[in-house]
């Protein structure tokens, strides 16, 4: 039995490394740890999936004739299933498709909501594929308290953002469950219901005797996006076309799950390739809350509302004095402004500057925040700008059922 058939069947938390450590608890609905972070090294040995090594992200730069995206050599994409794969046929001239998707519960994206987004549209660009992006409204209606018309409302508001990353018209179909799901769909949901026991669903996702059916119903719906036969306006007598999918790890219970039942109705098992999380601006052993919303750094954020809640919420790594600071320097193990611009800051050789005199001491916690200021403020206002330019009409295309004019082109 395979790590990844072993873990199909365990609830999806970690134990902490010392008696009395807080439990990690990492599923689709919670990502929570003890004081030290989250135990990446533990996740990956529970969830059976593989670390990302250097050799792949080469081969990922040689075969796209492309630098690698930072995402990818900083490791923030860190592990994956059967990426191998994927660029083994990739490399024999063949194709794949790309899927991601977005659970819409707020109004406005957070920058930890763009990080999928923006590798998803590295991929597309790099590999000159076609994407399937789905909204899964009615995922957001059974966990949240909000109404389905709002769902949708929601959801369309997301395209929005998505759309404003940049994606090609021409090879991208974005669809809300509420919308879309029916037909060749919900056909492949029915299948993977049928092989999917409810002891194993509660073993993989945690689901009480309190949770209504609608939750325990749901997983198929995220799954079948990844067998190409669900989308018979793209992929019509292409059933066994290859998925890959870029997602945050706390994603992969979906697609074990998915690649345990896969084979056993006929498709081909969808590959992932997984991001470490986007950490809260009070640091990695907090979570983002829409709740809450100094916790994080949103796309509708201004300039003077960021600086405020860099300055102000952004745990810090330095010394508590000045004369302490130069002494000992920063931890930059837990600084919360030094990972942010691990994300966003594009140049290499900037960051490592950077990194090494906050270390060392000679830079202050207070220039790093300034620097990381300027790239925020930067990214945002030309998000901001994007999405002032999708009309009611882009969405609509962009949602439209039709054929991809330019799929593999």
């Amino acid at each position: 039995m395979s790590a990844e058939e072993a873990s199909a069947g365990t609830e999806v938390s970690v134990v902490g490394k010392e008696e009395g450590e807080e439990q990690q608890v990492v599923n689709p609905w919670e990502v929570s740890a003890g004081k030290g972070g989250i135990d990446y090294d533990k996740l990956v040995d529970q969830f059976g999936c593989q670390r990302l090594d250097d050799a792949l992200v080469a081969r990922v730069e040689r075969l796209t004739a492309r630098p690698p995206h930072c995402f990818l050599r900083r490791g923030l994409f860190f592990a994956h299933r059967d990426l191998n794969e994927i660029l083994d046929l990739y490399e024999r001239g063949e194709r794949f498709y790309l899927y991601t998707g977005r659970g819409p519960s707020s109004e406005a994206l957070h920058l930890g909501h763009l990080i999928p987004f923006m590798f998803t549209k590295y991929l597309q660009d790099a590999f000159k594929v076609p994407l399937v992006i789905q909204l899964t409204d009615d995922e957001k209606f059974l966990w949240k308290n909000l109404t389905v018309e709002e769902s949708k409302r929601l959801a369309r508001e997301n395209a929005k953002d998505i759309i404003a990353c940049g994606f090609d018209v021409e090879r991208t179909f974005i669809f809300s469950d509420f919308n879309y799901v029916g037909g060749a769909f919900y056909e492949n949901m029915v299948k993977v219901a049928r092989c999917v026991t409810y002891n194993k669903v509660v073993g993989i996702f945690g689901f009480s005797p309190e949770d209504h059916i609608g939750k325990i119903s749901f997983p198929p719906v995220q799954a079948v996006p990844s067998f190409p036969s669900s989308f018979p306006h793209l992929f019509s007598g292409n059933d066994q076309l290859r998925c890959l999918i870029p997602c945050a790890i706390d994603q992969d219970p979906y697609f074990r799950m998915t690649r345990d039942v896969a084979p056993r109705i006929g498709y081909q098992k969808p590959s992932l390739i997984e991001s470490r999380f986007f950490p809260a601006l009070q640091g990695e052993n907090t979570k983002m809350s829409a709740s809450d919303p100094n916790s994080a750094i949103y796309v509708t954020d201004s300039v003077k509302e960021i600086k405020t809640k860099v300055n102000k919420y952004a745990f810090s790594g330095g010394q508590d004095s000045i004369e302490l600071h130069r002494k000992l320097g920063a931890n930059l193990d837990v600084d919360v402004p030094i990972k942010y611009l691990n994300f966003f800051l594009e140049d290499d050789n900037e960051l490592e500057h950077i990194k090494k005199e906050y270390k060392e001491g000679r830079m202050l916690t207070g220039e790093v925040k300034q620097r990381l200021v300027t790239v925020l403020s930067e990214l945002v206002a030309r998000h901001q700008r994007a999405r002032a330019q999708v009309t009611e009409e882009m969405v609509d295309a962009f949602m439209a059922v039709r054929p991809l004019p330019n799929m593999f082109g």
